[in-house]
C-alpha cells in the first residue's frame, strides 16, 4: 500500500496536449429570419470558406475573456449577451491537428451593430441560418445547428428574447421573435396573456405610431438579468 508521500504527481510536460480554440456564434433576427455572423476565411485551412469568428486560446487567457476579445477583434461587437454553449472535440474537426473548440453563443438586436465598421468588415456578413451552404469551415455548420437548438429550447423557459430586442418594443415584435425561433405560429391572445401573467415584461408610457394606425403600447423587460421559469 502506498502512502500519499509516495504517490508522485503526473508530469504534465510529458503528456501530448491538444490546441484549444474559442468559437463565437452570433445570432440576431432580421427580416423575419434567424441570422448568424460568418467570416470569409483568408487563410488555410478552408481558405475562401465561411466560418464562425474564432481563434486559438492563448495559454494564459480565461475562456470567457477570450470569447469577448474574439467577438470584439473580429466584429467590433461588445457588451452583449454571451454564454458558453458547448465543447466540440471531434479529433478530425481540424485538418491541422487536434483542436478542441469551446463554443459560445451571443445574441443582439440586428440594428445595434454595423458590420461594415467591423475590423473584418470586408469578410464579415450576416447570413440567414436557413440559407447556410454545406461549405462551412471545420464543423461550424454543426455548431450553428447546436446553437439554434439551444436558443429554441431556452426561449421556452426564459426571458432570453430580451437580448434580441431593443430596450422598448411592441408585443407583436416579441411574439414574432418567438415565432421565428420556434418556427411556429402562436396565438396572439394566449401569447400576450402568458407574457404578462409571468411579469417578465411591463408597459411603458411610450407608444409606437405609424401613419393612421392605432398607436401600439411599448413594453420593456422587467429585468435585464436572465430569468428562467417553468
Amino acid at each position: 500500500m502506498y502512502t500519499n508521500s509516495e504517490i508522485k504527481p503526473r508530469d504534465l510536460s510529458k503528456i501530448e496536449k491538444p490546441a484549444v480554440s474559442v468559437t463565437v456564434l452570433i445570432f440576431s433576427i432580421n427580416d423575419g429570419r434567424l441570422e448568424v455572423v460568418l467570416i470569409n476565411r483568408v487563410r488555410e485551412p478552408f481558405v475562401g470558406f465561411w466560418s464562425l469568428p474564432g481563434d486559438i486560446l492563448p495559454i494564459k487567457n480565461d475562456l470567457d475573456e477570450a470569447a469577448k476579445k474574439i467577438l470584439f477583434d473580429k466584429t467590433g461587437i461588445k457588451n452583449i449577451y454571451l454564454e458558453q454553449l458547448y465543447t466540440f472535440g471531434d479529433p478530425k474537426r481540424d485538418p491541422r491537428g487536434r483542436v478542441i473548440t469551446v463554443a459560445y453563443f451571443a445574441l443582439l438586436p440586428y440594428n445595434s451593430v454595423d458590420l461594415s465598421k467591423a475590423p473584418d468588415a470586408l469578410h464579415a456578413k450576416w447570413i440567414p441560418v436557413k440559407n447556410l451552404s454545406t461549405n462551412l469551415a471545420f464543423d461550424h455548420k454543426k455548431i450553428i445547428a447546436y446553437g439554434a437548438e439551444r436558443l429554441k429550447n431556452k426561449i421556452e423557459y426564459s426571458n432570453i428574447a430580451r437580448a434580441l430586442l431593443p430596450e422598448k418594443f411592441r408585443l407583436s415584435e416579441l411574439q414574432k421573435i418567438h415565432e421565428i425561433i420556434l418556427n411556429t405560429k402562436l396565438d396572439k391572445r394566449n401569447f400576450r396573456k402568458r407574457m404578462l401573467s409571468m411579469k417578465l415584461i411591463e408597459p411603458t408610457k411610450d407608444f409606437y405610431r405609424l401613419g393612421n394606425h392605432r398607436p401600439a403600447r411599448l413594453y420593456k423587460f422587467s429585468t435585464k438579468k436572465l430569468v428562467t421559469f417553468n
